[in-house]
């Protein structure tokens, strides 16, 4: 048995529970592979050699992994219990920190392929591929409501008058676009993810405040969904189109009170749809009051 064929053995199944002498001996085959990959990840895997090593060096650790010791010890402490693994008498699981260390580190720091991060950690590919979703879940659903929690009305009020002192646009709520992401086209998908760059992408659609810091984001449409459809099918479009988003009341301009009251919105770019909450330049050749418009609104982020 090669190396090669030795780093890709999953290290996650189970006996069949019915089967024949010759698929017996086989299990018990697959099981001793099995033990020969876990002795050698202890003795030669990345997390019980690289890692301790650099652990002692905290300017070392936090350059490599992108996070201090004390940055991943805390988000240990918080996603640890959802990702931690029993130990019975068929297995030694792969630690918390390890499954950690794969997605914080080496997928999401580095963005090592599969493939690698086997290699280096000395666990099955198909190993790979199951940790790292379920650890990067667990890491979205601990953090998530501390980090990026669904903006309130005193949120959305102090994002516009951050709004209207860095970039002087009254009544901002925050700026939409979307990041197309490029990924290998999944199979059997034909033109799902086909974008009009002639790329296979999912799509990234972002609100970010007045400092650039993202409050509101959806991931995973279809690459071949323009902005605006995108914007249609998320939960943060539905809601906004729906009323559901506790906006602030509509507010007197500044210098501009003879107006009247005047909606808050969102500022997007000509790929979006005009609604009431949302807002775009004027497209292609535009009148003076147009043109006016088109150059306050365009220092905006976005």
């Amino acid at each position: 048995m090669t190396d090669r064929d030795r780093w890709e053995i999953s290290d996650e199944g189970s006996e069949p529970d019915e089967s024949t002498p010759e698929e017996q001996e086989d299990w018990w085959r697959f099981v001793r592979r099995i033990q020969e990959n876990l002795q050698t990840r202890r003795q030669h895997g990345e997390y019980h050699r690289l890692v301790q090593e650099l652990r002692l060096d905290g300017e070392r650790f936090q350059r490599y992994f992108r996070l201090d010791r004390a940055q991943f010890d805390e988000l240990l402490t918080r996603v640890g219990p959802r990702i931690t693994r029993l130990e019975t008498n068929w297995r030694s699981p792969i630690s918390a920190a390890e499954r950690l260390q794969f997605v914080s580190d080496a997928y999401l720091a580095t963005g090592d392929s599969y493939r690698s991060i086997a290699y280096s950690y000395r666990v099955g590919i198909t190993t790979v591929g199951y940790i790292i979703p379920e650890v990067a879940t667990a890491i979205w659903e601990c953090l998530v409501s501390e980090f990026m929690p669904v903006p309130k009305k005193e949120d959305w009020m102090t994002i516009a008058e951050e709004f209207r002192q860095h970039w002087n646009f009254p009544n901002c709520l925050g700026s939409i676009d979307g990041k197309h992401v490029n990924i290998q086209a999944p199979s059997k998908s034909g033109s799902l993810y086909l974008n009009y760059k002639g790329t296979y992408s999912i799509v990234l659609l972002a609100v970010v405040d007045a400092r650039y810091r993202f409050r509101v984001v959806d991931v995973g449409a279809y690459g071949r969904r323009s902005d605006g459809g995108t914007l249609a099918s998320s939960k943060f479009g539905k809601a906004l189109q729906n009323g559901r988003l506790d906006l602030p009341e509509d507010r007197l301009l500044p210098e501009a009170e003879h107006l009247g009251c005047q909606r808050h919105v969102f500022v997007a770019d000509e790929a979006f749809p005009l609604q009431r909450h949302l807002t775009r330049p004027f497209p292609g050749p535009t009148s003076p009051e147009g043109t006016g418009y088109s150059i306050t609104d365009s220092p905006a982020p976005g």
